[in-house]
């Protein structure tokens, strides 16, 4: 299951945890059924399996705002929004240390950890959503763990990267997306000044990607689908995520002041956009690349 190497571009290597993980897979799986209702249900277990691993920076910083919510006492000598931010740094060198993630794509993480603080800082300031004022962990009213929130989304793109080889084909070029993927993180700031593209470059994400197919390794499948519709849902299990972080009072939209209520359906095409920038990142470490063609057979049974 490992990734091999297209010639001219790095592979997209399993760390040293992960091909670990991944003999005992193999161990463990070997001589199982591949077709039938038996075959159907190990790939779907290894699908979810994987989709858990990559998301596991993101589930342990929603397990901290869980618990910080239900359990941290309010009378602490630590403020809550310190001992999260605390807590999130543990989570990253924690993924560096278990060799969670590589150092080559770290990079696309703290930049996209920075590209999402410096709009916190901008949001927080017009009043699109707010935190609470504890703490000194903090640069104005952006609590330091709210960066690793994007942080997390970063993780689960590179992560997924690996995970299931992703392949493409009819993806766009990288300097159409790259432009794009500018004018999206602008727009979420310009818009409070003047008109709001976010419908427009919607579109454009549309014609964009619209043509492109993902194909994507399970165990011993290859499954294609259309990548535009995987942008969305990714999308709306943010927004899901979003809800719940709301919901446990890490940060509050001014709609949420005077009791909570869910987010804004809306904010999935926001999460959507924002995704956009995570995605063009990633391509810069890992190049889109096509299927070789046992990927391609594989897809079309």
């Amino acid at each position: 299951m490992a990734p091999t190497e297209t010639p001219g571009q790095p592979a997209r290597q399993l760390t040293r945890l992960e091909a670990s993980i991944d003999r005992t897979a193999h161990r463990l799986l070997a001589g199982k059924p591949a077709t039938g209702a038996r075959g159907v249900l190990i790939e779907a277990a290894v699908f979810l399996l994987k989709q858990a691993w990559a998301c596991i920076f993101g589930a342990l910083m929603l397990v901290v705002i869980v618990a910080a919510r239900l359990w941290y006492p309010d009378d602490a000598g630590l403020a809550r929004n310190d001992a999260m931010t605390i807590a999130a740094v543990l989570i990253q060198i924690g993924m560096l240390a278990f060799r969670l993630e590589s150092g080559r794509e770290l990079w696309v993480i703290v930049l996209f950890h920075i590209t999402g603080t410096a709009m916190e800082l901008f949001k927080t300031d017009v009043g699109s959503w707010a935190y609470a004022a504890d703490g000194v962990l903090r640069i104005g009213a952006v609590p330091l763990f709210s960066g690793f929130m994007y942080a997390a989304v970063g993780s689960y793109m590179v992560r997924v990267y690996r995970l299931h080889d992703l392949r493409f084909t009819r993806y766009p070029p990288i300097w159409a997306t790259t432009v794009v993927a500018a004018a999206i993180y602008v727009n979420f700031f310009s818009h409070h000044y003047m008109f709001d593209l976010r419908w427009i470059l919607l579109a454009l994400v549309v014609l964009l990607w619209a043509p492109t197919m993902m194909y994507f390794r399970v165990w011993r499948a290859t499954l294609k689908v259309p990548l535009l519709p995987v942008f969305l849902g990714v999308s709306l299990f943010i927004w899901i995520a979003e809800n719940i972080a709301t919901l446990s009072g890490a940060w509050l939209y001014p709609s949420q002041n005077d009791g909570w209520e869910p987010v804004s359906g809306q904010k999935i095409i926001s999460w959507l956009l924002l995704m956009i920038i995570s995605v063009v990142m990633v391509t810069w470490v890992y190049r889109p690349r096509r299927p070789d063609a046992v990927a391609l057979v594989a897809a079309a049974r």
